[in-house]
C-alpha cells in the first residue's frame, strides 16, 4: 500500500489542519504547527498506535532539540519501516531541518498509511501519554504553546493601567502579524501543490508532443488531428471541432448535409402516409 501512494494521489492535498487535528486527537499533544513534528518522535509513536509493539519507544526522543537528536529518532523510524517493509525512503536531511512543506507532505503520507490499516480505527486500549512515558525516562510533547514574552506578565508585580494599554496593543499587533504569517504559509503550500498538479500535467503533455513528433506516425491523420488541439493558440475557443472535421475528411467520413437529412425525413412522413 505504502508503495502506491504517488504524488497525485489525494492525500497529498490533506489540509495542514486536517493533519494536526489527527495528531492532536489520537496521540493527545497540542501541536500548532507541522515543523513542531520535525524529531520524528511523533512518526515513531503513530506507527507504535498503529502496530502495536513494532516501535521500540524506549529509544524515541520526544526531547530531541538537535539534528543529532532527531536522526537518532529516524533511524528507529527506519528500523520500524524494515520491520513493515515500508518502501518509502525517508529524506532524514531534509525532515530535521523543519520546514513546513517538507513536513506537511512526509505527515500526508503518514496519515494515509496508517489509514489504510483497519480501515484507520484507532485502537481504543492505546494510551499514548503513558507510552511516550515509558521509554525509561519522562518525556513528554509539549508544541509550541508558549504565549509571547510580550502577553507574559508577572503574578508578583501586576502591571499599571499605562502598561496594560500598551500590552493590548502589542497583544493585538502580534495577533494581527501571527494570522498574517499562517495565511501567507497556507498560500504558500497552496501555491506548492497546485504547481505539482500543473508540472504533472504538463509532463503528460509534453509526452504526447514528442510521440506526434515521431517520423513514421507524424503524418498520419489522427496524429496530425491531436497536433491540431495541441498548437491550437485561441484560449477562448475549443481545437476539438475543427480538428474532428479534419480528421472526418482525411478518413473520407462524408458529413451528410443538414438539409438533405430534413428532405429525406419529409419524403419518409410522404411514403408513411
Amino acid at each position: 500500500m505504502a508503495a502506491s501512494i504517488g504524488i497525485m494521489d489525494s492525500a497529498y492535498f490533506v489540509g495542514r489542519n486536517e493533519i494536526l487535528t489527527w495528531i492532536n486527537d489520537r496521540l493527545h499533544l497540542n501541536l500548532s504547527r507541522v515543523e513542531e513534528a520535525a524529531s520524528g518522535a511523533v512518526q515513531c509513536q503513530m506507527l507504535d498506535m498503529t502496530f502495536p509493539g513494532v516501535v521500540p519507544m524506549h529509544k524515541v526522543n520526544f526531547d530531541a532539540k538537535n539534528e543529532y537528536d532527531m536522526i537518532q529518532n529516524y533511524k528507529v523510524l527506519q528500523d520500524v519501516f524494515n520491520k513493515l517493509k515500508v518502501t518509502k525512503p525517508l529524506e532524514i536531511n531534509r525532515l530535521v531541518k523543519g520546514r513546513p512543506l517538507d513536513n506537511l507532505e512526509f505527515l500526508q503520507w503518514l496519515k494515509r498509511y496508517c489509514d489504510s490499516i483497519n480501515g484507520g480505527i484507532m485502537n481504543e486500549n492505546y494510551n499514548p501519554v503513558e507510552r511516550r512515558s515509558k521509554g525509561g525516562r519522562e518525556r513528554s510533547v509539549k508544541g509550541s504553546n508558549k504565549m509571547p514574552k510580550s502577553l507574559q506578565t508577572n503574578d508578583n508585580h501586576p502591571p499599571s493601567n499605562s502598561s496594560s494599554v500598551g500590552l493590548t496593543k502589542a497583544t493585538v499587533t502580534e495577533t494581527k502579524l501571527f494570522s498574517s504569517a499562517l495565511q501567507l504559509t497556507d498560500l504558500k503550500l497552496s501555491y506548492d501543490l497546485l504547481g505539482k498538479e500543473r508540472d504533472f500535467y504538463f509532463s503528460k503533455l509534453r509526452d504526447v508532443e514528442l510521440l506526434c513528433q515521431t517520423p513514421e506516425i507524424e503524418d498520419l491523420p489522427v496524429v496530425v488531428a491531436v497536433k491540431k488541439i495541441l498548437y491550437a493558440t485561441d484560449a477562448n475557443e475549443s481545437a476539438l471541432e475543427d480538428a474532428q472535421e479534419y480528421l472526418n475528411l482525411s478518413l473520407g467520413v462524408e458529413v451528410e448535409d443538414e438539409g438533405n437529412g430534413e428532405q429525406e425525413e419529409e419524403e419518409e412522413e410522404k411514403t408513411q402516409a
